[in-house]
């Protein structure tokens, strides 16, 4: 009874929406599947028609006629009323009315059914569902949307996508009980809501179902552990950061300390709780690593170590630089410049010229005097330790070089004639050796020299005879070479005799530095 009033009255409103068209009526009737339907006909006076038919397509329609035709009935009025309509109902209906005045009354009504759609089902996969019904899933995943409603006729069924970069920009559309699509390899702006529209295309009625999908991804990088120095040497500020992963990581610092939700995170520690070769680490978790397989970054604290030249010497009125080095300190150390046992602080200014040239910090010291003599401290200091590098500065004057210049020049000077006394006395070597009291001691004396070629080894042995001396006062010597024939060969001899004037000759013509003496 109720769905009848409901139809009686959306009758009457497609009733008030009636036009004429060449001296008929046309009326519009839409109703859903299995309401109780009356198309009307005559609807200008009280006065009942006398005779009323209803053809539907060129065809008859008469109530009670067959099976289909027992929903059907023609009410007084001339209505045609449906009892509960069907697919397949629907057309267009003319009905014809006679009057008691014999006056005839026609009329067009155009039945449609629409049902729903009621309720649109979607899924999208692969995802997970968080208690609060959003969907995840992880970058670079293939993910397929699908969308199933019902309704008569077949809805619209459309996609929408409503994200950070667009505004429910339409997807995929198309009439049908099942509509899907895919997207590959799923990236960080197809992160958004995702709604599924269906639409009745004769009612209009429609439903729209909307789910939010997150897209999850973890970076491939590790956290990026960095420091930060405070004006207290002493006290140091660790920061992690970790960024390009969503949702956003946990981090720590210490493994006493517990996870924090955040991609950045800063730490402050001092000299109390920190030592030499400690190893301070930041480790990071994602939803998308697996337990175990957590990212970290570190670095270990190394106190500062200071190195340079520890004496260094300047000459009065010139400028000298004095430098030390550190790169050895984690985190990098502070260094200054300090002077005397006191170690005042060293102002930059005119005198002092304060540099840095990497790890290298240079002190120079402008038109240097007596006054800048003594010991200056390179101090270096991180929040593990503080060290020192002692350097001397001496400072000479143009006097305390006099005396070494003098110095050297009289040890090159015995240098060089050291090694001419040695030259001359190589080069007449053959003098020092035969002339002078060595060689007239022996004048009488003969020489003998026996040159022996035997099988037998016998020795021949006499006496050379002496030349005459030469007129640069040397002696030469006869040489004879005597061959002794053996028991097995016949005798040859081969006697080389070299006489005295012959001998005397080469002797005058060869130089005396070539003169091989026996």
């Amino acid at each position: 009874m109720v769905r009848h009033v409901l139809t009686t009255a959306a009758t009457l409103l497609h009733l008030c929406a009636a036009v004429s068209l060449n001296g008929s009526t046309e009326t519009v009737v839409t109703a859903a599947p299995g309401d109780v339907v009356l198309l009307p006909c005559y609807t200008d006076g009280v006065v009942s028609p006398a005779v009323t038919k209803w053809e539907k397509n060129g065809r008859e329609v008469v109530p009670g006629g067959g099976p289909s035709a027992q929903r059907l009935a023609v009410q007084h009025d001339g209505s045609l009323s449906f009892d509960g309509v069907m697919p397949g109902d629907e057309g267009t209906y003319l009905c014809n009315s006679t009057l008691p005045d014999n006056s005839t009354v026609h009329a067009r009504v155009l039945l449609q059914l629409a049902g729903g759609p009621e309720k649109v089902l979607t899924t999208i996969q692969p995802t997970t569902v968080l208690p609060n019904g959003t969907l995840t899933t992880y970058l670079g995943a293939s993910v397929i949307f699908n969308c199933s409603s019902s309704s008569y006729p077949s809805p619209q069924l459309t996609w929408a996508f409503r994200g950070a970069s667009s505004s429910n920009n339409s997807l995929v559309s198309t009439r049908g009980s099942w509509l899907d699509f895919r997207i590959e390899e799923v990236q960080p702006v197809h992160q958004g809501v995702y709604s599924c529209n269906a639409q009745n295309s004769i009612s209009r009625q429609s439903v729209n179902k909307s789910t939010q999908l997150l897209v999850y991804y973890v970076s491939d990088r590790h956290p990026e552990c960095m420091w930060a120095t405070l004006p207290d040497s002493s006290v140091v500020k660790f920061k992690c950061s970790w960024f390009g992963s969503y949702p956003t990581p946990q981090l720590r610092w210490r493994e006493s300390d517990s996870f924090t939700v955040t991609d950045s995170l800063t730490v402050t520690m001092n000299r109390s709780i920190l030592t030499e070769g400690q190893t301070v680490k930041c480790t990071a978790q994602h939803q998308l690593l697996g337990p175990g397989k957590e990212k970290s970054c570190f670095f270990v604290l190394k106190g500062p170590y200071p190195v340079g030249d520890p004496m260094v010497a300047a000459l009065e009125g010139r400028s000298v630089t004095l430098s030390c080095s550190d790169n050895m300190s984690i985190p990098p150390a502070n260094t200054t410049w300090r002077k005397g046992m006191k170690q005042d602080y060293i102002v930059p200014g005119s005198k002092y010229i304060l540099s840095q040239d990497g790890p290298v910090f240079k002190l120079t010291i402008v038109n240097v005097s007596k006054d800048d003599e003594g010991v200056y401290f390179c101090h270096s200091e991180n929040p593990l330790a503080a060290r020192e590098l002692e350097v001397y500065l001496t400072v000479k004057t143009s006097l305390d070089y006099t005396g070494a210049i003098i110095g050297v020049f009289i040890a090159a000077l015995i240098l060089g004639s050291s090694i001419m006394i040695a030259r001359t006395l190589y080069s007449n070597r053959h003098r020092i050796c035969l002339g002078g009291d060595f060689g007239q001691a022996n004048d009488d004396g003969g020489d003998v020299l026996s040159l022996v070629e035997s099988d037998d080894e016998q020795i021949f042995q006499d006496a050379v005879p002496r030349l005459p001396p030469l007129t640069n006062g040397h002696h030469t010597t006869l040489v004879q070479i005597h061959r002794i024939p053996s028991d097995h060969d016949d005798a040859e001899t081969e006697t080389a005799d070299i006489s005295p004037p012959q001998q005397e000759d080469t002797v005058q013509t060869e130089e005396p530095n070539d003169l091989v003496a026996f």
